[in-house]
């Protein structure tokens, strides 16, 4: 299988840590050289680490400090000094949360869950990372009442490890149409019926803008409507997953002035497999988002 070839399942499954000695193209090379870009700020721009398979950590950090960037996401807790390196943080961590197809939804994963969170939390708040990430896990046949039921417990049972350290626990919306099939939270509806009940300023969603156009569409309005609700964001162009060009459906500059609106103060995470240069790609959906 070749490095671009790795799904983020496998990834979280394995915790695996991307180091690859990187091949970069002439846009990073020449970011190397240049003075950094000072952004609007209104938006605060992250990466997703696992896109970026083929550039090893350090490099991928220089270049996004250069291009105005505010961090990193999705890295192991080992990993979560490197970003500081360059001024930026980890703006979203794996801290044993569980993986996609087996998480919050099950009162057997709750206690395991729960102790990565006792250990990682706490690091995750000296570290300076304001998110980690859960998911609710897949159906496997459970009704999504009872589903729901136990993702609440599950959440109660770890929020304040969460409150007492000031990180927010973020529950991901992924879309089961295309990418992962059986994914029980997959609708906004779903998942902010659980956060009315957990009802915690440290447990948010992490709302994921390809999964939700592809499961739901109406992204500015679910938004506005269910703000309160939403810790981070994750972008994707629709359909591929790839850049954020006009080649995709969704208006990028208009869904971020509508956050921007709102006066969302986490970040929002750009989440595409590039497949031209890639720090060119990631520079275009940077620009495009900065509103």
């Amino acid at each position: 299988m070749k490095a671009t070839e790795i799904s983020r399942r496998e990834l979280i499954r394995g915790g695996l840590a991307l180091a690859i000695t990187p091949g970069i193209g002439a846009e990073a090379q020449a970011a190397r050289t240049e003075s950094a870009v000072v952004r609007k700020g209104r938006i605060r721009q992250s990466v997703c680490r696992w896109c970026y398979q083929g550039i090893a950590l350090e490099e991928l950090c220089a270049l996004s400090a250069k291009i105005g960037l505010k961090g990193i996401d999705l890295l192991q807790p080992e990993e979560w000094s490197i970003p500081r390196r360059y001024g930026l943080v980890c703006t979203m961590g794996y801290a044993g949360g569980g993986d996609i197809g087996n998480a919050m939804n099950r009162v057997e994963n709750h206690a395991a869950i729960e102790e990565a969170f006792r250990r990682n939390i706490p690091m995750a708040a000296k570290m300076n990372v304001p998110n980690v990430i859960t998911f609710s896990g897949n159906r496997n046949g459970m009704a999504e009442s009872e589903g729901a039921r136990n993702t609440v417990l599950g959440l109660n049972r770890v929020k304040k490890i969460a409150e007492d350290n000031g990180v927010t626990i973020n529950l991901e919306l992924l879309n089961s149409r295309k990418d992962h099939h059986d994914y029980m939270a997959d609708r906004t509806t779903w998942g902010v019926q659980v956060m009315e009940q957990v009802n915690s300023p440290n447990v948010k969603l992490l709302y994921d803008i390809y999964h939700m156009q592809i499961m739901e569409g109406d992204l500015i309005q679910t938004i506005r409507d269910n703000i309160r609700w939403i810790g981070h964001f994750h972008t994707g162009g629709v359909p591929g997953r790839h850049e954020l060009n006009d080649q995709q459906e969704v208006q990028w500059d208009g869904v971020m002035r509508a956050i921007a609106e709102l006066d969302f103060k986490d970040y929002v995470a750009h989440e595409f497999v590039p497949r031209g240069d890639p720090l060119a790609g990631l520079r275009q959906a940077v620009d495009l988002c900065d509103v």
